[in-house]
C-alpha cells in the first residue's frame, strides 16, 4: 500500500526463508554489499571499521557484553551457535590483519562463556570476563577493562590499536560472507508487559516487521502498561505500536505503568543513560514539574551538542550536584546514572530526604527486576 508519507509492504502468512545472494567475491565488499551496520545502538557501518588494516599489531574485540538489562538476544545466538560469533570474528580479524581477537563477555553469562570455549580453536583468539556492571559494554570502556587503557572522550577505539565490534554484527559478518546473505533480519529481545512470558527472544525477525506484529507473536501487550520502550532500560526510546523493526533495534519492552511522582523532580543526567529530553519526557509522564537540571561530573559536552563519560562507569561523586537539586526546590531526583553513579547518589539524596527515581525504573518493574539504586559490584 503506497501513500503519501510510506510504502506499507503486507507480508504474506508464510514467508519464503529464501533470500537474494549477495554478488561481491571478497569479504569486505560483501560486508559493504549487506548493509551490515553497528547492532550495539549507534549503527556505524560494519565496513568502515573494517576499512584500515593494521600495519603492526593490533586487536578486534567482539563485544559480547550484552551491556543493557533486560536485553538477553544476544546471549541466545551465542548459547545456539558459539561457532557463528568466532567466525565471524575471525573474518574481521583477517580483514584488517588483527594479530589477536578478544571476546568480552559479562561474567554472569556461565552458559555461554563454556559454548565459547568450546569452540574457540583459533590460538589467535581468547575470551576476557567482564564485571556485572553498567555500562561495562560502552565501546571505551571495553578497551579500558580489555586493554588497560582509558581513551579520551573523543578518541576512537583505533587510538589503541583496537577494533571494538558488537557479537550480532559479527554474527552478521559470518552470514554475509559464508552465506552470501543480506542483513535483511535481526534478533530481538521483547519483555515486559506483554501476556507471554517476561522476556523472550526473537530470532531472524524481518527489517520493517510493525512493533506490533512483534508483540503480537509475545502473546500482546496487557491491557495496561506505561510506554512502549524501543532498545534496552537505559539508552532506550519511546516508540509506538505502528514503528518498524529497525536494524539497530535491539529490545521492544512494555514498561509498567507509570508511578505519581512528586510536584517538583530535579533531573541528574548522566552520559551513560537517558538523555536531558528522556528525562523531561519521563517526568512528564510521572506528573512532576521539572525545577533543576544537573548534569554528572563526567558527563563531557561533545561538539555535535551530545555528551560522553570521562570514565564510563567509574563515578566521582554526586553530592554536589544533588545538592544543588535540592536547594532548587526539588521534593524529588530523577536520574539516568549508571551503576557506580547510582550509587553515590543514594549516598547522599536519602540523607537530603529527595526520593530518587530511575530512567530504567519502568522496563525493570515490568519484568520484576530489582531497580538500579545501591547496587553491590
Amino acid at each position: 500500500m503506497v501513500t503519501d508519507t510510506a510504502i506499507e509492504i503486507i507480508a504474506s502468512e508464510q514467508q519464503s526463508l529464501e533470500f537474494i545472494r549477495l554478488q561481491s567475491t571478497e569479504s569486505w565488499d560483501l560486508i559493504r554489499e549487506a548493509g551490515i551496520v553497528g547492532l550495539g545502538g549507534a549503527g556505524f557501518p560494519t565496513y568502515a571499521k573494517l576499512s584500515r588494516p593494521f600495519s603492526g599489531e593490533g586487536v578486534v574485540i567482539a563485544n559480547a557484553s550484552e551491556c543493557e538489562p533486560i536485553l538477553a538476544h544476544n546471549i541466545a545466538a551465542i548459547e545456539e551457535d558459539a561457532g557463528k560469533l568466532v567466525r565471524g570474528l575471525e573474518i574481521a580479524m583477517d580483514i584488517v590483519h588483527a594479530a589477536k581477537g578478544i571476546i568480552a563477555i559479562k561474567e554472569i553469562h556461565e552458559k555461554a562463556i563454556r559454548k565459547l570455549r568450546d569452540v574457540v580453536t583459533d590460538s589467535r583468539i581468547v575470551l576476557h570476563v567482564l564485571p556485572n556492571s553498567y555500562p561495562v559494554g560502552e565501546e571505551r570502556a571495553i578497551v579500558r577493562e580489555v586493554l588497560g587503557r582509558l581513551l579520551e572522550t573523543d578518541q576512537l577505539p583505533l587510538a589503541a590499536a583496537a577494533i571494538v565490534i558488537n557479537a550480532e554484527s559479527l554474527c552478521k559478518v559470518q552470514e554475509a560472507v559464508d552465506d552470501k546473505k543480506p542483513f535483511i533480519d535481526k534478533d530481538v529481545t521483547v519483555a515486559g508487559k506483554i501476556k507471554g512470558e517476561l522476556i523472550q527472544v526473537f530470532r531472524n525477525v524481518p527489517l520493517g516487521l510493525p512493533v506490533r506484529a512483534l508483540l503480537e507473536r509475545a502473546g500482546g501487550l496487557q491491557d495496561e502498561y506505561g510506554e512502549l520502550i524501543m532498545g534496552g532500560p537505559f539508552m532506550g526510546h519511546r516508540t509506538e505500536r505502528d514503528a518498524p523493526i529497525v536494524k539497530t533495534t535491539g529490545g521492544i519492552i512494555a514498561a509498567e505503568t507509570f508511578l505519581k511522582g512528586p510536584d517538583t523532580i530535579g533531573l541528574l543526567v548522566c552520559a551513560c543513560g537517558g538523555d536531558q529530553a528522556r528525562l523531561e519526557q519521563l517526568a512528564a509522564s510521572m506528573g512532576s514539574e521539572v525545577v533543576a537540571v544537573e548534569f554528572c561530573k563526567q558527563a563531557k559536552r561533545m561538539k555535535n551538542g551530545t555528551r560522553k563519560c570521562e570514565n564510563p562507569g567509574i563515578c566521582p561523586g554526586q553530592v554536589q550536584k544533588v545538592l544543588a537539586i535540592k536547594k532548587a526546590g526539588a521534593q524529588g531526583i530523577l536520574i539516568s546514572n549508571c551503576t557506580d553513579c547510582s550509587n553515590t547518589v543514594m549516598s547522599c539524596a536519602p540523607q537530603l530526604k529527595l526520593p530518587v527515581y530511575h530512567c530504567t525504573d519502568g522496563a525493570l518493574r515490568a519484568v520484576n527486576h530489582k531497580l538500579v539504586r545501591r547496587i553491590k559490584t
